[in-house]
């Protein structure tokens, strides 16, 4: 896939771009798929991404060891959707901690299955492990390179699955996965909850 430069998106109209190039890329599918509109959203520099989510989202790593470095515990799927298109697979996903099931970080992907080899495709689509533990699990070498970052509002869809109530001023990253040669291996949106606490817990942040 080519590199795309996704427009600096208002708060009120967050996909300027579409497609993969777009900014909520392929978050955005899946509520237009629903019918539903984004919740407002907006780019912001990685300086302005503050603490501990600089620390979670700020890097070229894959999220899954970051989170499970964090809260000392690892995750796994609750898989909310999927669909697949040809040889691309998407899926909503929320990951939870393995000792008590919170929610650590709800996200959208596109994986390009031909690009895996066959035993990690099979893990792929069994929809346990995070796309993270098949990569290291299997010895897929990959770049990570995250292209924006995001501060937006919780919606109902996202209280939902996160356990929520209200408005929450939630922080992400759109981020890609590529092989060596640079071609996709995944596109994903990856949203932290409010408040995130080494402990699991979550509060209301206040601006």
């Amino acid at each position: 896939m080519p590199e795309c430069t996704p427009a600096v998106d208002s708060a009120t109209s967050p996909t300027g771009a579409s497609g993969p190039c777009a900014v909520a890329y392929p978050l955005d599918e899946f509520y237009q798929r629903r019918g539903l509109h984004l919740p407002p959203l907006e780019v912001v520099e990685a300086a302005s991404v503050p603490e501990p989510y600089h620390g979670l989202l700020v890097h070229e790593r894959d999220m899954t060891s970051t989170l499970e470095a964090f809260h000392q515990d690892r995750v796994h799927l609750r898989l909310v959707s999927r669909q697949q298109q040809g040889d691309d697979y998407f899926r909503e996903v929320v990951l939870v901690l393995d000792k008590n099931e919170t929610p650590v970080e709800f996200g959208a992907i596109r994986i390009s299955l031909p690009r895996f080899p066959a035993p990690a495709r099979a893990a792929i689509l069994e929809e346990h492990f995070p796309l993270g533990h098949i990569l290291k699990e299997f010895s897929i070498e990959y770049v990570s390179r995250p292209k924006r970052f995001l501060r937006l509002a919780s919606d109902k869809t996202i209280n939902r699955l996160l356990g929520l109530n209200g408005v929450h001023y939630l922080f992400g990253r759109r981020n890609s996965l590529l092989d060596p040669a640079g071609n996709s291996l995944a596109e994903i949106v990856e949203i932290l909850p409010p408040g995130t606490s080494s402990t699991g817990s979550t509060r209301p942040i206040k601006w």
